[in-house]
């Protein structure tokens, strides 16, 4: 057994290495707090420049390859509808970030089995024709979808979980070198660190993205209350649910109950919104 002056010596050492990394980290607020009063403070190693560059690479090449094989924008009527209601969110971003108005946004529709909506960091929205076909959603319901997809960008929270890996992905480096673990004894130290702290945080991040999803829908004139309509169709749709300490996402129980709360709570944004129609 090694002695406590080892471990401790250890210790030193990894947190010597590991320490300039955690100093490079900026500590910022992507955004403001709106209604929702969010207010958590984000650790970010890499720039949102780095982020938008690398979304707009994976966004053209995901494009192109839509395009080509045809699934791209097949249905004017569905991407008249995605746009329509697009275009009422996007001004409500201000609230959140007064940039983001000014970001180059995009709106595609893309034919695919899958039940997915995504919102690249910049402003590139894509919504899969599975999730029109299988979920059925109304207008509510799917500027929740909208919502909750755009406030990931606002948030950075792509930006923030590169970050957060990067540097875990450093330290683990390093704790394995100074211990000599081999590659299963550094596998095992990445899952640790994936039930310890990346899960549970990307937990967090859906939990924020549901939350400003209600806030941008009730200001853009939509019931923010359909969140929780259209959440439990996901679940119906997805059948069954993972062990909720396991899934990036809050349990179903949860998810409602914070939806409901938070819905509420926008309620005079929506009510302000239905009389300025």
């Amino acid at each position: 057994m090694r002695s406590i002056p080892f471990r401790r010596g250890l210790r030193a050492a990894f947190l010597a290495m590991l320490l300039p990394a955690l100093f490079a980290c900026e500590t910022v607020n992507t955004t403001q707090g709106g209604a929702i009063g969010l207010n958590r403070p984000q650790r970010m190693l890499i720039s949102s420049q780095e982020m938008v560059q690398a979304a707009n690479t994976e966004y053209a090449q995901l494009i192109q390859q839509a395009r080509q094989k045809g699934e791209l924008n097949r249905n004017p009527a569905q991407l008249a509808r995605i746009r329509s209601i697009s275009e009422r969110l996007i001004p409500q971003t201000a609230v959140f970030r007064p940039d983001a108005r000014g970001w180059n946004w995009e709106v595609n529709v893309l034919s695919a089995q899958e039940v997915n909506a995504w919102c690249m960091p910049g402003g590139k929205i894509a919504v899969y024709t599975g999730l029109l076909d299988k979920i059925q959603p109304t207008d509510d319901e799917l500027a929740a979808v909208l919502g909750h997809e755009i406030a990931h960008a606002l948030r950075e929270h792509a930006r923030e979980r590169a970050s957060e890996q990067a540097v875990a992905g450093m330290g683990i480096s390093i704790l394995a070198a100074v211990v000599g673990a081999g590659d299963a004894g550094q596998k095992g130290m990445e899952y640790a660190y994936q039930g310890l702290r990346g899960l549970p945080n990307s937990r967090s991040q859906e939990t924020e993205a549901d939350r400003i999803g209600v806030e941008l829908a009730a200001r853009a004139g939509y019931d923010p209350r359909a969140a929780i309509s259209l959440w439990q169709k996901m679940a119906n749709v997805g059948g069954g649910e993972p062990i909720a300490f396991l899934s990036t996402h809050p349990s179903a129980g949860d998810r409602m109950q914070d939806l409901s709360a938070y819905s509420q709570r926008v309620m005079p944004q929506y009510e302000a919104a239905r009389q300025r129609r």
